[in-house]
Formats: C-alpha cells, structure tokens, sequence
C-alpha cells in the first residue's frame, strides 16, 4: 500500500552530521503524517520523530534540539537533519507515512522499507 525508500546514512564521528531522506510512494493522503523511527541492535523499534500535513513537529526526548524533521509534500518526502550526533544514535533509521504513529509502529499500512544505517563512532 505504501513504499518507502530511506536514504542518507553513513558513518560518522560524534559531534557530527548527517541528513537522512525518504522517499514515500503508494497511497498516500493529504492529511496522513510522515515520520522516522530508529532501531538499535537488540532494542525495540523507537519513534524518533513526526511531522503533520501542516508541519507541526514532535520528537523523543533523545533527540530533542539536535535533530530537525522537514517534508516536502511535492514529493512525498520526509527528511531528518541530524546535528551533534552521539555514540546512542546508532541505528538502522526507518521513515514511514500514515494517520496515527504509535511507539513502534503506524497505522494504517505499517509496512517497512529496508531503513538506513547510521553509525556514530571515534
């Protein structure tokens, strides 16, 4: 029903940058919300950050001040800028698109792309 195709990740060192994109496809409604998720090895899939069609934002404590979530709804896409990287934001990162995100997952389709690795590391 959807597809989603994360990009952007990378290795870099604490203190760093990276910007992660997502391009959407299938269907996908005006009003749905977009947002990224992340999954460390052994850990449960965390939500990260959302963005709604209007452009109120919302993010996990974790993050909060560091992180920047945008859209770009000609395009159906959502990106994550990530500043002041740490060692814990390390992750496999997973966009996704929908009416409701819950800690883990997303109504209504909940289907996942391959994610993105990003790896904070000296």
């Amino acid at each position: 029903q959807v597809q989603l195709v994360e990009s952007g990740g990378g290795l870099v060192q604490p203190g760093g940058s990276l910007r992660l994109s997502c391009a959407a496809s299938g269907s996908i409604f005006s009003t749905y919300a977009m947002g990224w998720y992340r999954q460390a090895p052994g850990k449960q899939r965390e939500l990260v950050a959302t963005i709604s069609s209007s452009g109120y934002t919302n993010y996990a404590d974790s993050v909060k001040g560091r992180f920047t979530i945008s859209r770009d709804n000609a395009k159906n896409a959502v990106y994550l800028q990530m500043n002041n990287l740490k060692p814990e934001d390390t992750a496999v990162y997973y966009c996704n698109v929908g009416r409701r995100f819950y800690r883990d997952s997303v109504d209504p389709y909940n289907n996942w792309g391959q994610g993105t690795q990003v790896t904070v590391s000296s």
